[in-house]
């Protein structure tokens, strides 16, 4: 078997913002990632959590980036809460949509009513991102909640990330309405099953690698699917925060950006790397370089920290960090990890 990442897995279920682009920017060179997958043989699948756009509309934004995509590789939270609502709820059933035409039309296409006003006759919400959403709306879902409603966000995303840095997400606005009836609703998106089920499903995958940018539904969600992830610092994602991540948010690989998918697995793994020595010396962290690292120096030794510090999810404060050599001392001041020196 091949030492190369991409070769490992048959199929690659791709996270879009903050990995694939930001807002209407693609992130550099991710075209020429996209392309090499396709072009060794294994199956792209661009999972998103961000219902708001149509598959149409998803794959239209890719090409215009300079990713060729057909409209059978897109995966979105929209079709996998529609399919949740299918899966649970009579044909023809009612259902009140918070979201965009997006979510309604894919409502409809497995054989519901969307309506966007509560009544008797509603019988679930769905709720995903529109930027059209307000009180009006929100307050509509809480009454049909309130009377008894199946509930369904598309995803629980806090923020959503852009060219012009992160803004509100359809979590926070799922937040609101938690606050306002005291539910709790059923995940479709990441980092709850439905959505990478139904992308590697579609892929007709038995060994895909989930790839994104965010601790809290990329990676959270290849662990709660049992797949393999590649977490890419082109996103929201710090050195710090993949440092401080526990067990259900620790990433099995690396990288700056899908580039990565090119290296090889053992450079790519949260594992012990050569050229660094990281232990632990009481509550600290003690670094020194002893070798040739890879082409990727100060993310070899990120990765070697975070073999090497296993928080238990509750840890509140982060390690300090010992540097045994100027050489460490600036690795850890390029991770953004300089302030935790002793």
């Amino acid at each position: 078997m091949s030492d190369r990442l991409l070769d490992r897995y048959d199929a690659v279920l791709l996270d879009l913002d903050g990995t694939v682009y930001r807002g209407t920017e693609a992130v550099p060179g991710a075209a020429g990632v996209v392309a090499e997958i396709r072009d060794s043989g294994t199956a792209v699948r661009f999972v998103t959590n961000n219902a708001s756009r149509s598959p149409e509309q998803v794959a239209d934004h890719l090409r215009e980036l300079g990713v060729p995509t057909d409209l059978t590789e897109v995966c979105t939270s929209a079709q996998a809460a529609a399919a949740v609502l299918a899966d649970r709820l009579p044909r023809d059933a009612t259902v009140l949509v918070v979201g965009t035409n997006a979510l309604v039309d894919e409502v409809r296409k497995v054989g519901l009513r969307p309506t966007a006003q509560a009544s008797t006759d509603v019988v679930a919400v769905v709720q995903g991102l529109s930027q059209n959403v307000g009180w009006r709306e929100l307050s509509e879902a809480c009454v049909a909640i309130r009377a008894g409603a199946l509930w369904v966000a598309c995803n629980v995303d806090p923020t959503l990330p852009t060219e012009r840095g992160q803004m509100i997400g359809n979590g926070a606005l799922v937040a609101a309405v938690v606050t306002a009836t005291g539910a709790t609703p059923v995940v479709a998106g990441k980092p709850s099953r439905p959505l990478l089920d139904q992308a590697a499903s579609s892929a007709e995958a038995k060994r895909p690698l989930v790839v994104g940018d965010r601790l809290d539904t990329d990676i959270a969600g290849a662990a709660a699917a049992e797949l393999d992830s590649l977490l890419v610092l082109s996103g929201v994602t710090t050195p710090l925060d993949v440092l401080m991540a526990g067990p259900r948010q620790r990433p099995d690989y690396l990288a700056a950006d899908l580039s990565g998918l090119r290296g090889r697995t053992g450079e790519l793994a949260i594992a012990e790397q050569p050229g660094w020595t990281v232990e632990l010396d009481g509550r600290a962290l003690r670094v020194r370089r002893t070798g040739t690292a890879g082409p990727d120096d100060s993310l070899s030794l990120l990765r070697a920290l975070c073999a090497a510090h296993q928080p238990d999810g509750d840890s509140a404060h982060a390690p300090e960090i010992v540097a045994d050599d100027d050489t460490s001392s600036a690795a850890l001041a390029e991770l953004r990890l300089g302030d935790r020196l002793a």
